[in-house]
């Protein structure tokens, strides 16, 4: 049996369907890895999801939903705390971590711990007597972490026994997306898919596109098992799902980075009391999700919380929300988006730098082949504009009429008072929350990144602790 039907055959043996108003409601996040929301029911006409397609239908699809981040680490710690990852120190990919893919980061690492009085999400719901779980799980947290306070199983079908029955569930399943690389067919026409303008439109580019609506084809098939399991097993009624991406795919200028194709992504909500056959245009952010979480499993909001319940009724729309991209593995950058309903204003703070300074896609042989083209000239201005050698102070997008934002129009007289709006607004967030990535990484943490990438470090921030990089006596950095 396929492991998802696991999950909820196992769920119905030990949850059991909830009878009336006895019961909490069960919650499910749905998060996809890498996925850009090319489906059906957000307009693509390219491939059909029916799948997610009828859970949009049946609750609330959100077309304005932005993660806090480009990468999953930042994207998946600020979702499960409900605050920025910025204002808690927990903004650089893949922080705060003794070890990493089985190297130890020594004594002295960046050892980031969350203030008193903020918990995982799944700390709160067992505390409150739910079952938690995260199948095929990402436990891509930049804070230390007791996996074994947060989840009552760490890997559905080991431990089922430990669970007591008669409680409902908070539960995630992590779908791989845009990660399931070659355990997808090619279904999809290369020589039909769009290019957007800011690619050259050449074969590599075009396998990428469609390998990722191949993707997606199987990622809607996925969600039609786990609905239909949860329908099968009775609990689907009784369960309120949230779909939704971590960030955009990997290509170029969308993972890791913030124009829309990093960071607006796919937001659904179904289930008991919400809504159905909705669509809504207002700005939600990621950090939103744990406390809309909490108040649809009837569970007080902790104050320290920094998102919104979108799904209150007494909901205010958000004037604008605010992602961030800082280090990335080995890559430091710092970029801030502040997005409006009709505009998108980036702070480029590193313009020492490129957009397409060296990063772990550079093995690639699309970023190859781009970069080759990038140095005999062969791209245009709009595809020069990320992929050459300079990168602009600020940048400001017109959505409505811009969407692939390649018209900057931060150095347009007509534009400056909005300009400045946008500009004082963002300057005023980042005071108000403190935004910790405004200053470099600690020692420790930039230490941990050299321990990990060695000499892929090239930025000038490494140089001041590339003297405590210590060969120990196997050779191994």
């Amino acid at each position: 049996m396929h492991r998802l039907l696991w999950v909820t055959l196992l769920l119905f043996c030990f949850c059991g369907p909830i009878q009336g108003d006895e019961r909490k409601p069960n919650i499910l996040w749905i998060y996809l890895e890498d996925v850009s929301g090319w489906f059906s029911c957000y307009g693509d006409t390219l491939i059909k999801t029916p799948h997610i397609d009828a859970l949009a239908q049946e609750g609330i699809r959100f077309d304005r939903f932005y993660t806090p981040a480009g990468v999953c680490s930042a994207t998946r710690s600020s979702i499960l705390v409900g605050s920025m990852q910025t204002s808690l120190g927990i903004h650089n990919h893949r922080s705060g971590r003794s070890s990493f893919r089985g190297q130890s980061m020594g004594l002295d690492y960046d050892d980031i711990r969350l203030p008193d009085g903020v918990s995982p999400l799944p700390e709160l719901f067992r505390q409150a007597g739910y079952f938690t779980f995260n199948d095929a799980g990402k436990d891509d947290y930049n804070f230390k972490h007791d996996l074994d306070s947060m989840y009552s199983v760490r890997k559905p079908g080991t431990r089922w026994s430990l669970k007591p029955k008669g409680k409902p569930f908070f539960g995630q399943i992590q779908l791989r997306g845009g990660k399931l690389g070659k355990r997808v067919k090619a279904s999809v026409d290369r020589a039909i898919v769009p290019v957007p303008p800011y690619y050259p439109d050449i074969d590599l580019v075009r396998e990428e596109i469609a390998h990722h609506y191949d993707c997606l084809l199987q990622t809607d098939r996925e969600v039609g098992e786990i609905v239909a399991a949860l329908k099968r097993d009775g609990l689907y009624d009784d369960t309120v799902i949230f779909l939704f991406s971590d960030h955009g795919y990997k290509l170029h200028r969308h993972k890791q980075f913030l124009y829309e194709g990093g960071i607006r992504m796919p937001l659904i909500v179904v289930g008991n009391g919400i809504p159905s056959g909705r669509v809504r245009r207002d700005l939600v952010s990621g950090i939103d999700i744990a406390p809309a979480t909490l108040v649809a499993a009837g569970l007080p909001v902790p104050s320290t919380m920094e998102g919104l319940d979108f799904l209150s009724p007494e909901h205010q729309a958000r004037e604008f929300v605010v992602a961030a991209r800082d280090r990335c593995d080995f890559s430091i950058e710092r970029i801030r988006a502040l997005v409006t309903p009709r505009f998108k204003y980036l702070r480029n703070y590193l313009t020492d730098r490129p957009f397409m300074q060296p990063s772990y896609k550079d093995p690639w042989p699309v970023t190859q082949r781009i970069r080759a083209m990038t140095a005999s000239g062969e791209l245009n201005e709009v595809q020069m504009a990320f992929f050459g050698p300079h990168k602009p102070a600020e940048e400001l997008y017109d959505l409505q009429n811009d969407p692939h934002e390649i018209h900057n129009l931060a150095s347009s007289p007509r534009y400056q008072q909005i300009l400045e709006e946008h500009r004082q607004a963002l300057q005023t967030w980042v005071k108000e929350t403190g935004d910790q990535g405004q200053a470099t990484e600690s020692d420790a943490g930039l230490l941990a990144a050299l321990k990990r990438w060695g000499g892929s470090c090239v930025n000038p921030e490494y140089d001041r602790v590339r003297h405590r990089l210590e060969t120990d006596s196997s050779g191994q950095k």
